[in-house]
């Protein structure tokens, strides 16, 4: 008698349970319950010498003709069970070892150098204990490494149940004899360090003869209390802010002239200067009141002399529409989001009211620690721009500094250490004087959201964020923007408190009614000529601001006038010197130059006053850019003209174009008119979506036309 059969008597004799590892794709050593059963049913896969085929045909090797077991002299035992032997799926029996499908555990790998001899599986049990799901990491190792050697030392076999984690800890198997588990969870404990909160998630081990308990129930995974996080918090949070001071937000009597001012009288007024529409922004306020508009500088600063001052010095005569409205919100401490088009007067919206909030704080400024107002300005023009706004009005003595990448961080960081008031600024440079703990915005209780929305276009959100989160939360916020889209929504929801919307004009896109707009449908190559014959017909009181869409292309134009004869010609974009940029814009501004070449740098809240034509030499990547780029011109209630070239590469631009220019009244060439049409007969041909990309449909996609 072979040994494999003298075996296979011992254990008919003395039927037990064996360890069977995890159903998988692999090869599998195999030990079943009850030998004896395997020997009885010619159905079921066992320790025959056979090699059998995938038809369950074996192809005898070792056993010979009259052996017990009634085995044929082809070996034909059914070496695949087809689902019959209680694996699921089908099994290779060859020798003490076989091949599974991967219908139960596709996850169970090769473990040919694992000792799964009867004699060593008789007691093998399994438990599961709960590690942090931040340490499974270093259970598993470098490509499985470490979790290999666990096993490889202890005995045990690991599993690590992903499936069943929760966001804090992660269940971990260990099946194997007592003492592997022991030694296993031992090791599991000198990885991950005996702080952790390693727990046995049955009770202790569960010691049986035979495999784990399939009774017992399965443990549900923690409960995360994010109830009581979030309280926790917002606890840790107030004791953060505790120590600060007071807010006075308050700075507003209203005059009995606005008190009195009937319903329709302030419908009428709202009506009249270009449809100020105010609302409480938020379900929870829906029912608080909104202030009546003022009408002039006296209405709003009454109480306050010397602003009225620097207001005559600085040559004001009325409020613009948005600081009607924005005023009394303001000054009445509530958080405000102004939409309107650029050149409204925006700015002095929310810096006179600023200079109120600097003064009537109960802390002196020399021991605030820090600024009081902040200004986050999207570019560095714009910033400087602030900058100059805020030095116009002498108000009992508070500083100003302008802090953005390009300038001399040396100089700006002296003045901020001198100490100042206001701090105009752009994310990115702001974040790198914060980080560097140069300046502290914890005692910063004004804070303005210029251009927001152009802020986000940039990509300056997550800098954004950051700056937030060491301004104290009760602070009052002020949100600008030129538009009102779903990213700008989101951070209103965010980082301001109850505010009220107030918006000039109307939520949609609207170009400047004041401007004249001129479009030339023409070929790429005939640009510079069709450009050089418009320099030609300037006048000596014209000011032309030209918009290119490539820096490298702003130089090249530039150069071609000066080569020209062309005098007085500026360029200014992202890659020239800041002190050159600050030049140009200086030059255009006084007159020096009459010609500035620009890329979008310029296209946003910059006043350059007395622009009366604004040229288009490429059309711009979104239509919102083209109604920033033309509201260059016709600012202050003057008149202006923009002259747009468009070729057959902006023809998906023609519909939104046309649509803007009927929306202010303004001509449409038929050039522009066909272009529009041939583009939407295309995108129809071609099943593109409203954004010029293909629909999902692909080349299957079914076009629906009306056929008339």
């Amino acid at each position: 008698m072979s040994d494999w059969e003298e075996d296979a008597d011992d254990s008919r004799s003395t039927p037990q349970n064996v360890y069977i590892p995890p159903s998988g794709r692999g090869w599998h050593n195999s030990y079943v319950e009850n030998v004896e059963e395997n020997f009885s049913d010619g159905r079921r896969p066992g320790f025959g010498r056979g090699r059998a085929n995938r038809f369950g045909n074996a192809r005898e090797e070792y056993s010979s003709p009259g052996k017990r077991n009634d085995y044929s002299e082809r070996g034909s035992f059914g070496g695949f069970s087809g689902g019959e032997s209680g694996f699921g799926g089908k099994q290779f029996a060859r020798g003490g070892r076989s091949w599974r499908g991967s219908r139960q555990d596709d996850g169970w790998q090769d473990r040919r150098n694992r000792d799964y001899s009867r004699g060593n599986e008789r007691e093998r049990n399994s438990t599961e204990i709960m590690v942090p799901s931040d340490d499974v990491r270093y259970i598993i190792g470098k490509g499985g490494q470490k979790i290999r050697e666990i096993q490889s030392e202890s005995g045990a076999y690991i599993k690590v149940k992903k499936d069943d984690a929760t966001y804090s800890e992660t269940p971990v198997e260990i099946s194997g004899s007592e003492d592997q588990i022991k030694k296993a969870k031992e090791m599991i404990e000198q990885i991950i360090g005996p702080d952790s909160s390693v727990t046995n998630n049955m009770g202790g081990l569960s010691i049986q003869n035979g495999t784990s308990d399939e009774s017992s129930q399965p443990v549900k995974p923690k409960r995360i209390p994010w109830a009581k996080l979030r309280s926790e918090q917002e606890e840790k949070e107030a004791a953060r802010w505790a120590d600060l001071p007071p807010i006075k937000k308050v700075f507003y009597r209203e005059q009995p002239s606005i008190t009195n001012m009937a319903d329709e009288e302030v419908e009428k007024f709202r009506l009249d200067n270009n449809r100020i529409m105010v609302e409480n922004y938020g379900e929870s306020i829906q029912d608080r009141s909104i202030p009546n508009p003022v009408t002039t500088f006296a209405e709003a600063y009454a109480d306050y002399p010397e602003i009225m001052e620097e207001m005559k010095k600085a040559g004001f005569v009325r409020p613009s529409p948005i600081q009607c409205q924005s005023w009394p919100v303001i000054m009445s401490g509530m958080d405000l989001i102004g939409i309107a088009q650029t050149g409204t007067g925006k700015t002095l919206a929310f810096l006179l009211p600023a200079f109120l909030h600097i003064d009537g704080q109960e802390t002196p400024r020399n021991e605030r620690g820090g600024p009081t107002v902040l200004v986050l300005s999207p570019t560095r023009e714009l910033a400087l721009q602030i900058e100059a706004e805020v030095k116009k009005f002498h108000y009992r003595g508070i500083k100003s500094v302008c802090v953005y990448g390009g300038g001399s961080r040396k100089g700006q960081i002296q003045v901020v250490q001198k100490g100042v008031e206001i701090v105009i600024a752009t994310p990115g440079r702001l974040n790198d004087l914060l980080m560097n703990e140069i300046m502290d915005v914890r005692s910063v209780t004004y804070l303005v959201l210029d251009e927001a929305d152009r802020m986000l276009d940039m990509g300056f959100e997550p800098e954004i964020r950051k700056i937030l989160l060491d301004i104290r939360p009760d602070r009052q916020t002020i949100m600008t923007s030129a538009t009102w889209p779903k990213s700008v929504q989101r951070m209103a929801d965010q980082y301001m408190k109850d505010p009220m919307r107030v918006f000039v004009g109307s939520l949609d896109l609207n170009a400047c009614h004041n401007v004249t707009q001129l479009v030339e449908v023409l070929d790429p190559a005939e640009k510079k000529e069709r450009t050089l014959h418009f320099i030609s017909q300037m006048t000596e009181s014209d000011k032309v601001l030209i918009f290119v869409g490539k820096k490298i292309k702003a130089d090249d134009i530039a150069s071609d006038f000066m080569l020209s004869g062309i005098q007085g010609v500026q360029c200014i974009h992202g890659d020239r010197e800041q002190i050159d940029r600050e030049q140009a814009l200086d030059d255009f501004k006084t007159g020096v130059a009459k010609i500035l070449i620009a890329t979008d740098v310029a296209s946003r809240g910059l006043d350059i006053r007395g622009v009366t034509c604004v040229l288009n030499f490429d059309f711009p990547r979104n239509i919102e850019d083209y109604v920033h780029r033309i509201g260059r011109t016709g600012r202050a209630g003057k008149k202006g003209t923009s002259l747009t070239f468009v070729t057959r590469e902006d023809w998906r631009m023609a519909h939104k174009l046309i649509s803007i220019m009927v929306e202010a009244n303004q001509e449409v060439p038929d050039e522009l008119a066909d272009m529009a049409q041939r583009y939407e007969e295309f995108r129809e041909r071609n099943g593109y979506n409203d954004r010029g990309e293909r629909g999902s449909g692909g080349r299957d996609a079914v076009v629906w036309v009306n056929v008339t």
